[in-house]
């Protein structure tokens, strides 16, 4: 994959001039500086209303003209906004940029999500579950076969003792998730849906009252397990509130449980891998994600996973 060289403020401030009409009367053009977040593509704030996003390899670049299109297709289907591009093309070539109109609001990793968020966030499951398969397909939207939860709680159950070794958790939990249990929360055929796949914290706008008006970066989008994006809002909001409103969009015990584990499993191999050396994810946030997904709910406190457990007893 050719990797290009991150775009320079220069870089951008000359592609702003040349979108933007708005600038000073010296044709400075806006304010830009650069968004701390985690991504394939850099992300620059331009003055206060508008985002730039740059692909930086030619993998990304379709990632993002995809996204372009998806977006079009899910904005009917969610009762939160999605970003609009007021302006996109190549910044290098064969690479591409969209400077999008910026949602209203925080980044959910710095504003509490409120109960009626929780409900905003039961209608984005919900929405995204009545996107037409088909459509999304056409787009290039890719088929992703489900994760086996088995095999994510073993590299877990290593992982967590590595942890219990540093003291920074009790590997005893991870036994709250057995084998026949890990068998049984296995994803059921023909369940795939449109999954946004990477709802993490930085990716939900909120309001000062806890609203959620906004999802950003589809560019990870698939078509596949919905309990991907219950795991995602587990560690951008916690558990207890994930499953709310997996359980408000309709979903049952089944997904919001293989939601969960998936979760908790990748967090502890997150951590686990951070501290090795192998993960360059910020630490807090790593311990903060993990605090969030290990949260109890109500539904294990009265479940178990036996081995001869059905779905009644799930």
């Amino acid at each position: 994959m050719t990797q290009a060289s991150t775009p320079t403020a220069d870089t951008v401030r000359r592609l702003v001039r040349s979108l933007l009409k708005d600038g000073a009367a010296d044709g400075s053009g806006p304010e830009i500086r650069p968004v701390a977040e985690d991504g394939e593509h850099s992300t620059w704030w331009v003055g206060t209303r508008h985002v730039l996003r740059l692909a930086p390899d030619r993998g990304a670049a379709v990632r993002l003209r995809r996204e372009l299109r998806l977006r079009d297709l899910v904005r009917p289907y969610l009762p939160v906004a999605v970003a609009t591009s007021v302006a996109h093309g190549e910044w290098a070539p064969g690479l591409t940029y969209t400077l999008d109109t910026k949602v209203p609001g925080r980044s959910g990793e710095d504003q509490d999500v409120s109960a009626v968020g929780e409900a905003d966030l039961a209608g984005l499951l919900t929405g995204l579950r009545e996107v037409p398969a088909r459509q999304a397909e056409t787009l290039g939207v890719p088929r992703t076969a489900p994760r086996s939860l088995e095999t994510l709680r073993r590299t877990a159950e290593q992982a967590a003792e590595r942890l219990a070794a540093a003291d920074e958790f009790d590997a005893a939990r991870l036994h709250q998730l057995t084998q026949p249990g890990a068998i049984q929360l296995a994803a059921q055929p023909g369940t795939a849906v449109l999954v946004h796949h990477d709802l993490k914290g930085e990716h939900l706008v909120v309001s000062a009252d806890g609203r959620v008006r906004g999802i950003l970066d589809w560019t990870g989008a698939v078509l596949g397990d919905p309990a991907e994006d219950i795991a995602g809002l587990a560690l951008a909001v916690g558990s207890p509130a994930a499953v709310r409103a997996a359980t408000l969009a309709g979903y049952g015990a089944r997904p919001c449980l293989r939601g969960l584990w998936l979760a908790r499993c990748d967090t502890v191999i997150r951590l686990a891998d951070q501290l090795a050396g192998r993960d360059t994810g910020p630490l807090p946030l790593l311990r903060t994600r993990l605090r969030r997904t290990w949260e109890a709910i109500l539904l294990e406190r009265v479940t178990e996973l036996r081995d001869s457990a059905g779905d009644a007893e799930l």
